[in-house]
């Protein structure tokens, strides 16, 4: 019988035997991987990036990332290809409803993307965009759930609160069967992240327990299975109330088609300060009978957004210039003031889950007006795009009202040639060149400078001047469109006076 012959092993020449060779070759390369890319704002701060449609290829391209912004701190790049939006995929959604996502996303925004030259590569394979974004957290990982749970008079909330052995910081939920959390969407064992607006990571078992005993009647929950958690966690992956499914929300927008009457729409939009600080839109003094008494307006409301562009972090007069540019129609999306406390206490914006009350695409007639557009060549192009005219109110200060007027030498009409820097005049929104059209409510269209010169000196300590740009006077008379305040400006603070507009 041959032996088999003496295996020797010699380090210089390696290991000789083939069955124990270990093989330095690499693992097969799995691909480009998405990158998340997590930014944090501060309230009225903007992210610092922009999004364009490439309709090439259905791809939503990142560009002008500003330096030192929100957007490059949170490793966002130039020509990053957006595949997802707070977890939800967006590589087939239009540009216009992505737009919206990230406007009403509040302070915290979660965009899941390729590089431009993983994009392509991903294309050029045949890879499935959806399926890459569901796999980067895991197939089965739920979304987190919102939910308002209102307190039963005779079992209660139906929830209590343990914390979870080993996770400071981090509680799971015990839900009674039947009850009143249960039917509003929790579930047993789910993990308790946020309660009322407050991440409960922060807090101590006894602050939750005294959170949920002065609660009252009510109280709004973020919840997620711990399964999810675990798969959020492990991918450094933020779980906020915009990712969420919601559950028994009380408060919902509602949305209002108004078509202008003779008198114009009727009613009043004011910026007014909440209790919380925050600045909101407001409706107000309604006429009785009017187009937006129609339509279901009521006092009070807050307006969301305008032709569904949301408008709650765009200054009055801003969206003043919206309604205008819509024409004699508009729409409108509102919500009751008990509403907008609900959403303002939960630090949310009453848009955020509100995909069918926004519409898919941006309405034709609110497409911008070309930028680089000379005044007459924008009124050709875009006839609804009116200006706004401007009330302006003025106290008179040490050195007069601030301001000069002039006229063209024999004939009627005046204009502001001259506005001192810092005085009233600029405080409340003169400007050089502004025609002026009314003073203290007299038509002075027609009136010769001396005799408006007149006016304004018998005005007393107040002065209000109706006034309209130039080229905006002459394009509102060419329309016949009845020239009427549409925002207000006064000449103190602005934190201490309210602008109103009329409609």
């Amino acid at each position: 019988m041959d032996l088999p012959q003496k295996f020797t092993f010699n380090p210089k020449e390696g290991i000789d035997n083939p069955a124990l060779v270990i093989s330095d070759d690499a693992e097969p390369d799995p691909g480009p991987a998405p990158r998340l890319c997590v930014l944090k704002r501060a309230p009225n701060e903007s992210f610092g990036f922009h999004l364009r449609l490439d309709t090439a290829c259905r791809g939503h391209i990142v560009q002008k990332v500003e330096p030192w912004s929100v957007a490059e701190y949170g490793g966002l790049q130039d020509g990053d290809r957006l595949l997802a939006v707070n977890g939800e995929f967006v590589g087939k959604a239009s540009h216009h409803r992505v737009a919206q996502k990230i406007q009403v996303c509040g302070t915290q925004l979660c965009l899941l993307v390729l590089s431009g030259a993983d994009y392509e590569q991903v294309l050029s394979e045949g890879r499935d965009l959806r399926h890459l974004t569901r796999a980067h957290l895991g197939e089965g990982c739920a979304r987190p759930r919102l939910c308002h749970i209102t307190r039963n008079p005779r079992s209660g909330l139906g929830i209590s609160i343990t914390p979870v052995q080993g996770k400071k910081g981090r509680y799971s939920v015990k839900v009674a069967r039947g009850g009143a959390a249960e039917r509003s969407g929790v579930r047993e064992g789910d993990w308790l992240l946020w309660i009322n607006g407050t991440r409960t990571s922060g807090l101590a078992h006894s602050a939750l327990r005294n959170m949920m005993k002065k609660c009252g009647s009510h109280v709004t929950v973020l919840v997620i299975d711990s399964e999810s958690e675990r798969a959020f966690a492990r991918r450094r992956h933020p779980i906020l109330p915009s990712m969420a499914t919601t559950h028994n929300l009380p408060h919902h927008p509602s949305t209002l088609h108004l078509e202008q009457g003779p008198s114009g729409y009727g009613f009043l939009l004011r910026e007014e300060k909440m209790r919380s600080g925050r600045l909101n839109h407001v409706l107000r003094d309604i006429d009785a009978g009017c187009p937006a008494e129609a339509a279901g307006m009521r006092d009070r409301d807050t307006l969301l957004a305008v032709n569904g562009e949301p408008v709650e972090a765009l200054e009055h007069e801003e969206i003043v210039l919206r309604v205008r540019r819509s024409g004699r129609r508009v729409t409108l999306t509102t919500i009751r003031p008990q509403g907008a406390d609900f959403y303002s206490k939960l630090g949310l914006s009453p848009l955020l889950f509100c995909d069918d009350i926004l519409p898919e695409e941006e309405p034709e007639d609110c497409a911008p007006a070309p930028p680089a557009a000379p005044p007459d060549e924008l009124l050709l192009q875009t006839p609804a795009h009116l200006p706004c005219p401007r009330l302006c109110v003025l106290e008179r200060g040490g050195s007069g009202f601030g301001f000069h007027l002039g006229c063209v030498p024999s004939e009627p009409g005046t204009f502001i040639s001259q506005v001192a820097a810092g005085g009233s005049g600029e405080k409340a929104g003169l400007f050089e060149g502004d025609v002026v059209v009314e003073v203290n409510g007299m038509n002075v269209e027609e009136e010769y400078l001396e005799d408006v010169v007149v006016l304004v000196k018998k005005g007393g300590e107040t002065l209000k001047m109706l006034v309209v740009e130039r080229w905006g006077y002459e394009a509102l008379k060419r329309s016949g469109v009845a020239i009427r305040p549409g925002v207000i400006i006064q000449s103190t603070k602005r934190e201490e006076t309210p602008k109103n507009s009329f409609f």
